[in-house]
């Protein structure tokens, strides 16, 4: 073979072998850390100054009304039969205080969970017609039973939205619903039950103001009962909710995939609507449907969580009495010596934030 020949044919050997060869590992920069690292310790400490940050504002949902009280009485006040401010504290502000905080983490974990499991970034509490099937019981009961609050009200709340819960579920297709299909059914479901609302809120003219009162949404009726009364719905919906997270995160992935993994989709759903139903009947059925917390505070957190429900729901639930308590302050200050419902401040605030967070998403993509 010609010398030419034999060294063009070693030449072509070594390349084809140097493209053969496995390439080394690659390392990552030294200047950069490992990926994710400690990221579970920085959503934990995350989750202690979301409660830091509730913390304050339970100190000044008590310390601010039409009466300010010193943050140095707080404490007394909430200790000492003798303080002066003892009696505003503790049958005012305090039930009003644990209101809030109870309605904003139902609201805010139901949200969560709802935008979960339809898999609409849009949803809220009121998609599938939960808020709506309370509000119409308890015009109903306000109506044909004289029922204006107690224990009653809470039943006639959670039995409404239980009953079009079912009604949403069966609409849209059982076990074998979709997320389209019951979002669909809810929205439905809603636009009417709200019409309903409305015209017996004008043949009912004895109950008109008071329905009108709450269905704007507030924290002033506040008392010791209603809070006891809301407790336990409450939190039986947030444990669930919380237990749901792990099979929600399944779900996300498609039904297929869920199966794959050992998920039952259909349990899934309803174990999660039942949820849903506790929360957001117990709130409405306290306060009056209150709007953009549960569709809010899910977005916001989602920067900083992920879509990862594990962190998700505690965050949301942290973070959801934070809004709403600060919105009921809010609404004390400015409205002196009266003040402005909780519901009308969250609508006021909710919708330009809201349409803050969305043009900021948009902008931020690629």
């Amino acid at each position: 073979m010609p010398v030419k020949s034999r060294t063009a044919f070693r030449t072509a050997l070594e390349f084809t072998l140097s493209v053969t060869k496995s390439p080394p590992a690659a390392t990552p920069p030294r200047d950069q850390p490992p990926p994710r690292a400690g990221h579970a310790a920085s959503r934990a400490a995350g989750l202690g100054v979301a409660a830091l940050a509730l913390v304050v504002v339970v100190v000044l949902s008590i310390a601010v009304g039409a009466k300010p009280i010193p943050l140095t009485q707080v404490w007394a006040s909430l200790t000492d039969p003798g303080a002066v401010d003892y009696a505003v504290v503790h049958e005012m502000r305090l039930p009003r205080t644990l209101l809030g905080l109870l309605a904003g983490l139902a609201l805010g974990t139901a949200g969560a969970a709802m935008q979960a499991l339809t898999r609409n970034p849009l949803a809220d509490p009121g998609l599938l017609g939960i808020n709506a099937g309370a509000a119409a019981a308890i015009a109903t009961a306000s109506l044909l039973f004289g029922v204006g609050g107690g224990t009653g009200q809470v039943w006639f709340a959670l039995g409404g939205a239980a009953a079009v819960t079912v009604g949403v579920y069966a609409v849209g297709g059982g076990r074998t619903a979709t997320p389209a299909r019951l979002a669909l059914a809810g929205a439905a479901l809603n636009a009417a039950l709200y019409s309903y609302v409305s015209a017996v809120m004008l043949l009912d003219s004895a109950g008109l103001q008071r329905l009108r009162f709450w269905t704007v949404g507030s924290l002033a009726s506040a008392d010791d009962a209603t809070v006891r009364r809301v407790l336990p719905f409450i939190a039986v919906g947030l444990v669930a909710a919380l237990a749901a997270a792990r099979p929600l995160n399944a779900l996300a992935l498609g039904d297929d995939t869920a199966r794959a993994l050992g998920a039952r989709p259909a349990w899934i759903r309803a174990a999660v609507i039942a949820a849903i139903t506790l929360l957001c009947g117990a709130a409405t059925a306290a306060c009056g449907p209150i709007v953009f917390v549960g569709l809010l505070v899910p977005h916001l957190v989602r920067t900083l969580t992920g879509p990862d429900l594990r962190w998700l729901l505690p965050y949301c639930a942290l973070l959801a009495p934070v809004l709403l308590l600060g919105a009921d302050v809010l609404g004390r200050v400015l409205g002196r010596p009266g003040e402005l419902q909780v519901g009308l401040v969250t609508a006021v605030l909710g919708g330009p934030l809201f349409l803050w967070l969305v043009t900021r998403t948009r902008t931020a993509r690629p």
